[in-house]
């Protein structure tokens, strides 16, 4: 069956497995490190990034295969179905992904919906992003609806201006767009939190295509504005580490093993720029609990998986818990 099929029908199929069995899935016996992060106290370090469950329908379920924190999205104002298929690539060999999928979602009624009837006891955020027929010119406006929206229910809320699939959006890490993008759901955070008397943490998740000069400006404003955190990073266009798969010019994203050392670059600088001032959510390449613990020691706060859970399944949740509980022993 095709990768994107094999996806929808294994998470369909969490909704007829009992929660007893997928909490079999956990390894009781070990001990978890909380985290405090963006004014958050996350039960252990592992999280599942967005893109798994865009539209909020499985996350109770996946909540109980032993995550710290699940992030849902990305989702836009309105319905859209995504780029024409097939948009989804499995390169096995490498343990990789190459997706085009475009935001493909039911829209922010449909995940607020969901949302509110969350049984899941982790940290929740939810990933906002921009319609594919939002001018550039007027993407504020979706992300201002997306923060309204999931503001009443989000943990946190992540602004994804770092996908690939969605043409011009990377344009928004520049510094002009970035700071325009940034000082604008700032504001509307501050109207938010009076209207309902709490501070949700805003997280910005950027691509690890970008300019050291973008990393240095994302960094400045992201301190300058009292941004919470940095979501580093999303999928890459970079070839070079796949060239050798029959999937290597496929327009999309690219996701899994080989993208770990870009990842861990970016995490490094990063970290550097901001200098433990914000927390970095680590993502890309995580398919064992070293690489994980790797991404830790780069300088991230808090680490996401996706395309490792596809080939790994939930003993890699286990394996990372594992293996940074051994680590904060060892500190």
């Amino acid at each position: 069956m095709s990768p994107e099929t094999a996806h929808n029908v294994t998470l369909k199929s969490l909704k007829v497995v009992p929660n007893s069995i997928l909490r079999g899935f956990q390894d009781k016996t070990i001990v978890d490190r909380p985290v405090e992060a963006m004014g958050l106290k996350f039960p252990n370090v592992v999280g599942l990034a967005a893109g798994l469950d865009k539209n909020g329908d499985y996350f109770n379920e996946l909540g109980q295969m032993g995550f710290g924190f699940i992030e849902v999205g990305s989702v836009t104002p309105k319905a859209q179905p995504g780029n024409a298929k097939p948009r989804m690539f499995r390169l096995v060999e490498m343990q990789a992904v190459i997706n085009r999928m475009g935001f493909n979602n039911k829209g922010l009624e449909h995940l607020v919906e969901r949302v509110k009837k969350r049984k899941y006891q982790g940290i929740l955020g939810i990933n906002i992003g921009k319609n594919l027929t939002t001018p550039l010119e007027h993407a504020d406006d979706d992300y201002v609806f997306g923060m309204r929206s999931a503001y009443p229910l989000a943990d946190y809320i992540a602004v994804n201006i770092s996908s690939p699939n969605t043409p011009g959006l990377r344009s928004l890490q520049r510094r002009e767009p970035l700071q325009a993008l940034i000082e604008t759901l700032m504001n509307e955070r501050k109207v938010l939190a009076d209207q309902c008397g709490r501070l949700v943490p805003l997280a910005i998740k950027v691509s690890p295509d970008m300019l050291d000069e973008d990393y240095v400006a994302l960094a400045e404003l992201a301190i300058q504005f009292g941004v919470d955190g940095i979501i580093a990073g999303n999928t890459t266009v970079e070839r070079k580490d796949v060239v050798s798969s029959p999937f290597a010019e496929e327009d999309g994203g690219l996701s899994g093993r080989p993208l770990a050392i870009r990842a861990r670059r970016v995490i490094s600088f990063l970290s550097e720029q901001l200098r433990g001032s914000i927390p970095i959510i680590g993502v890309g390449g995580i398919s064992s609990g070293k690489d994980a613990v790797a991404h830790l020691q780069a300088g991230a706060t808090l680490v996401q998986m996706y395309t490792g859970l596809v080939y790994r399944g939930p003993e890699l949740i286990n394996e990372i818990r594992r293996d940074v509980s051994q680590l904060a022993l060892r500190e």
